[in-house]
């Protein structure tokens, strides 16, 4: 290789938002699960922590935590196993199930031997992502994770994912610190890598959120020329960067609506993501005589 080309990394990364990108919002679902309504639990008692300083995501964490306390009946208590099967029962947005090997199957018809990898980093509670369904196709998830009682019950907060921690996750995807690698190393993310020595240069990760907590890393990719993509629910995509109200340097790729099904928007702008990623690879490969 030439020291005036780049660095040839083999392989591409496609990081997900879960709340409100894969799934409709989980938290919401969780709470209305264990018997609450939902608006008045955010209104009513999640807010005024807020209002008292408190950060958005370890406020609704903690108050999930004190519901669990004040539960006299061991039946009706927050506990691993009620986590455990909430998300084996979650349901997705349409098209999700099949999403990952259409991806995975353009990717390489794109370019055959490209390796592709699939992860999930969110400010809800990661627990019920990794029981659900569609777990299997992620290597690493990354969310608000809970320290348990002996009998099970959410007790404390180990991992707190907020919105610019999620960039963090990026880091750790580019430099190759999935879950069993981080382990006990919480500040090798830190460290400098070579451009070579990288798993997966930030140029080649594609990021999909949905909203506030998402727009760190779509600055982060935006400035490492990698790919971000908005997506939305209820809302058009005008309303979307209204509310979000992104700066020049926040914009995404495109915004679409929620739907991965064939034939959609949003499936058509991942395809097109993918095979781009894919193409400057094989550009990238002329300097390595292949």
């Amino acid at each position: 290789m030439s020291t005036a080309t780049k660095a040839l990394h083999n392989r591409i990364a496609l990081a997900f938002d879960f709340d409100d990108t894969l799934a409709p919002d989980t938290v919401s679902s969780l709470i209305e699960s264990c018997g609450m309504d939902a608006e008045h639990f955010w209104q009513e008692r999640v807010q005024p922590r807020v209002q008292d300083g408190w950060d958005p995501i370890p406020a609704a964490m903690y108050t999930l935590i004190a519901e669990s306390r004040q539960r006299s009946d061991p039946a009706e208590k927050i506990t691993r196993e009620r986590l455990v099967d909430f998300g084996r029962n979650l349901t997705f947005f349409d098209g999700v199930p099949e999403l990952f090997a259409r991806l995975r199957r353009r990717a390489q018809e794109t370019l055959p031997d490209i390796e592709v990898e699939f992860y999930l980093i969110t400010a809800g509670i990661v627990e019920t992502a990794r029981r659900s369904p569609i777990a299997q196709h992620f290597r690493a998830m990354w969310g608000c994770d809970f320290h348990y009682t002996e009998s099970g019950e959410i007790d404390f907060l180990k991992r707190i994912v907020t919105h610019t921690e999620k960039t963090r996750y990026l880091s750790q995807i580019s430099k190759g610190l999935d879950n069993h690698k981080e382990v006990g190393r919480p500040f090798d993310v830190n460290r400098s890598m070579a451009a070579d020595d990288l798993h997966i240069p930030l140029s080649q990760i594609i990021y999909v959120g949905d909203g506030m907590t998402d727009v760190p890393c779509f600055s982060m990719l935006n400035e490492a020329q990698g790919v971000a993509i908005g997506v939305f629910k209820t809302r058009t995509a005008q309303k979307w960067g209204e509310q979000n109200k992104v700066s020049a340097g926040q914009r995404v790729e495109n915004l679409a609506p929620v739907d991965y099904r064939e034939g959609s928007e949003l499936l058509h702008s991942l395809t097109l993501a993918v095979e781009m990623l894919c193409k400057q690879i094989a550009l990238r490969r002329q300097s390595q005589g292949e």
